[in-house]
């Protein structure tokens, strides 16, 4: 699921060109553009006892330069050891005119908490601290 007004703010953002991308320490997928602006997808569906996170094996340099095309969530079944150990998967494809990396988010729980919220917001450099240090 994307939020509505995520969803919004991510269609704002297609068309653009990919200055660099990130996945920062808070597992927040940055995306820095060539004409300034910065946005972030982010799994906004924390509760109490889950532990949610995000990874990818794709290399993001190779994206740099690239024209953001669209955005896909595919569902995967879960990977759980029992009924209260419960790891669950969903995949955000990034499609680009340089072709598609993956992200996975994750989301470890005791089975009682489920499900991905995943939300996109436009941000300014300060809340990307790392960027910030690394392109001053």
């Amino acid at each position: 699921m994307i939020k509505r007004k995520g969803f919004e703010t991510f269609n704002g953002c297609v068309g653009k060109n990919i200055n660099k991308i990130y996945l920062d320490d808070n597992d927040r997928l940055i995306f820095e553009f060539a004409d300034g602006v910065w946005m972030a997808l982010i799994d906004d569906g924390q509760s109490c006892c889950e532990s949610r996170y995000m990874s990818t094996d794709d290399n993001f340099v190779e994206f740099e330069g690239a024209k953001l095309l669209d955005i896909e969530l595919k569902d995967w079944d879960d990977v759980s050891e029992n009924d209260y150990i419960v790891h669950e998967i969903q995949f955000l494809d990034i499609k680009t005119d340089k072709g598609i990396f993956t992200i996975a988010n994750h989301n470890e729980h005791n089975g009682y908490y489920s499900g991905f919220v995943i939300d996109c917001m436009i941000v300014t450099r300060e809340f990307v601290p790392f960027a910030q240090k690394a392109n001053s």
